[in-house]
């Protein structure tokens, strides 16, 4: 089968979706499928077309958020290129300007158009209201992801049943909705792949010890992720556990109030925040941990958690949907529900190490429910539906698809 996956961001970004969508094209390539990606050029403003990879990158303006770039949305150049590569199926793992591009191949070629909703975009609205009108825009933000799910896509994949739950219940979507975890190439998180100099290296670079207590988050150092809740926990935690040290991988925009906050907190010694770290570096990172945390409430899946799974990181995880499908409580992680419940979940397994590892263990041979075979095989059989169930009902966006491709 011909494949195209379209997504704003790809390689080398890192990002979870990165992670997801990297691992997918390489294994339906193992599978003997061609894989073609059309994203956008996060470097310069020109197209870029590695013919031996099926990369093509279409230009955009930057959005000022993270590193990303919004790119025309009927790019004739990008066309030109796609319309030879004869796909079978289109899987659309974005919204904006390479979604909105996906939708009018999709519809302008006839070919069947997959569509997988990654980001819950709710808790997103208040990078634009900056606290104002927060109530009218995320019913706005309703209405977006409505008309993102509309008939002019063919199957709808979603990673967990919270956001299942929230097209069934809040949004009333009245069609198939493919709940498909994504997966990771979890071996190479795993403790017998780990370079053990490397890690060494590392360790000395931190000035980590063998008497630390490490905890490790990872992700975008953004509002949402709730980050200041955890070195709240590390001011109170320090008292008790005073080898206890956070370290917090990532970048994003509150990386310089994460630092004043730190410092305002007085926990400059128990915090190392790195940065950004090369996705094939971060295996590494998470092996410097005992434990991972995470206390934010906007993930539709948190592949995260997975990659601590498989790296036998004990994993915390807040009282939220999104977790309950990975994290089986007191079995493979622990869920808390306020500061001081972590705080002490943290303090009991430390004493006991039994209790530590026997949930590493069922941990990581649970993370085997995620691996990219399992991932790719699920979302190629969603491919092999959007063929079959191929409709040709005309919609309004499909006018609207229709009278852009006639303007051009």
């Amino acid at each position: 089968m011909r494949i195209g996956i379209f997504t704003e961001t790809y390689a080398p970004y890192v990002s979870g979706l990165v992670t997801s969508e990297v691992m997918l094209k390489e294994t339906l390539e193992k599978m003997g499928h061609t894989v073609y990606v059309v994203t956008a050029n996060l470097e310069t403003f020109k197209y870029r077309y590695d013919e031996e990879k099926h990369i093509l990158e279409i230009p955009g303006i930057k959005t000022g958020i993270y590193d990303t770039r919004l790119t025309s949305i009927y790019p004739i150049k990008a066309y030109n290129i796609v319309k030879k590569w004869n796909l079978d199926v289109i899987h659309s793992q974005t919204d904006f300007g390479v979604g909105t591009f996906s939708r009018l191949v999709a519809k302008q070629l006839n070919i069947p158009l997959v569509y997988t909703y990654h980001t819950m975009y709710e808790d997103y609205v208040h990078y634009v209201t900056k606290g104002h009108f927060n109530k009218p825009s995320k019913k706005i933000v309703e209405y977006l992801t409505l008309l993102l799910c509309d008939k002019t896509i063919n199957e709808l994949i979603v990673p967990t049943k919270k956001t299942y739950n929230l097209f069934k219940e809040k949004y009333l979507v009245d069609r198939n909705i493919y709940i498909i975890p994504s997966g990771i190439e979890i071996e190479k998180f795993f403790s017998e792949n780990i370079d053990k100099d490397k890690l060494s290296k590392l360790r000395k670079k931190y000035k980590l010890t063998n008497k630390d207590y490490v905890g490790i988050f990872i992700g975008r150092l953004a509002g949402e992720k709730n980050i200041t809740y955890l070195l709240e926990v590390v001011k109170k935690l320090k008292t008790k556990l005073n080898n206890f040290k956070l370290l917090i991988v990532g970048d994003g925009p509150d990386k310089d109030l994460l630092r004043e906050e730190i410092k305002n907190l007085d926990i400059s010694d128990n915090v190392i925040m790195t940065g950004k770290v090369g996705w094939e570096d971060t295996p590494y990172y998470y092996h410097l941990a005992d434990i991972f945390l995470t206390a934010s409430h906007s993930e539709t899946q948190g592949l995260t958690v997975i990659e601590a799974m498989a790296s036998e990181a004990l994993v915390y995880v807040i009282e939220d949907d999104s977790f309950k499908e990975t994290v089986t409580d007191n079995v493979n992680g622990l869920f808390f529900n306020n500061q001081e419940d972590l705080i002490k979940k943290i303090i009991d397994v430390y004493n006991d190490k039994d209790l530590y590892k026997k949930i590493v263990k069922q941990a990581r041979i649970d993370s085997n429910n995620y691996s990219a075979e399992t991932f790719a095989k699920r979302v190629f059989d969603v491919y092999l539906k959007a063929i079959e169930h191929k409709e040709s009902n005309t919609t309004i966006i499909d006018k609207i698809v229709d009278k852009i491709i006639k303007d051009k």
